[in-house]
């Protein structure tokens, strides 16, 4: 039976993975600063509670043997200079140093789009990084500092540059959670001016793309862009969710772009194609309609 660790299980892809290795027969251990919420807490996984920026914590809670290691942590607000650097660069060096190296067949980390700075479209994994906000360079920084643990000491290590992650039992923190609670609703909301274009990859994609590198020995020592290779547009799906309800009212530029914004980000994915034999297999309108449904049948006010 193969062992899992995942940092950040009990977030939204947490739960996703959690789901999908619990049913290939491995052991799940979940590692995060809180508990799950209830709809995403699993019966036969394990829950540590734990803050990875903390040394003296860690070399507890880690305790034992694990096949893969699979990073999925970090602060969702990136606001604050300090915990965005900290639980994204910081935990993933206390995960490195206190695991065991010797059972250890993978370490994944979830880098994100964000590494690159949106200055070459599509980004591709050999587009030179020009990270722009905290966040960015946070990861760009955790990307270098893996990379550099493969050279040297030959860290089983696979970085995926996720792009935009959406589906069922996403945080209403994200922009298709946030739309649909607004329209469901029919409430007023602001919006930017919805120009800007992004790739969004759809939840059961994202989770296939890690097991299939956890089962590729070639992966060893690689980055890859994760997204759906196509982009689309903010306002788009923002009317697709208002159309779909008959409600709500996003009100459009009345939120401003931050200035280390990017207006168009999409992925080159040739790279994971060829290498993984993965590709994107729920189409957005596929995904969008599968999250609704989800939504719909958890309608909260």
């Amino acid at each position: 039976m193969k062992k899992i660790l995942i940092a950040g299980g009990s977030g939204f892809i947490g739960y996703h993975l959690s789901k999908r290795c619990l049913k290939k027969g491995w052991k799940v251990i979940s590692i995060s600063s809180k508990q799950p919420r209830g709809f995403r807490k699993l019966k036969k996984v394990k829950y540590i509670i734990c803050d990875l920026r903390k040394k003296n914590k860690i070399k507890n809670k880690i305790k034992s043997n694990f096949n893969f290691i699979i990073n999925l942590s970090g602060h969702v607000d990136h606001k604050n200079k300090k915990k965005t650097f900290e639980s994204h660069f910081i935990a993933v060096k206390n995960l490195v140093n206190f695991s065991n190296k010797s059972s250890l067949e993978r370490f994944v980390q979830m880098g994100s789009s964000a590494e690159y700075g949106g200055l070459s479209k599509p980004q591709k994994e050999t587009s030179k990084c020009l990270a722009k906000s905290y966040y960015g360079n946070a990861k760009l920084k955790t990307s270098n500092f893996l990379l550099d643990q493969f050279k040297k000491f030959r860290l089983p290590i696979t970085i995926f540059r996720l792009f935009q992650a959406y589906g069922p039992y996403q945080d209403i923190n994200r922009l298709i959670p946030i739309t649909i609670n607004a329209c469901m609703n029919n409430r007023v909301f602001n919006c930017s001016d919805g120009n800007q274009l992004r790739d969004f990859i759809y939840i059961d994609d994202v989770t296939e793309a890690i097991i299939k590198c956890l089962q590729n020995k070639s992966s060893i020592g690689q980055i890859y862009n994760l997204g759906s290779g196509k982009k689309i547009k903010i306002k788009s799906i923002i009317k697709k969710i208002s159309n779909y309800y008959g409600g709500g009212k996003p009100l459009f530029g009345k939120i401003k772009l931050r200035k280390d914004e990017s207006k168009v980000i999409f992925a080159n994915i040739k790279k994971i194609k060829k290498q993984l034999n993965w590709k994107p297999r729920v189409n957005f309108e596929e995904g969008l309609k599968k999250t609704l449904k989800f939504y719909d049948r958890n309608k909260k006010d």
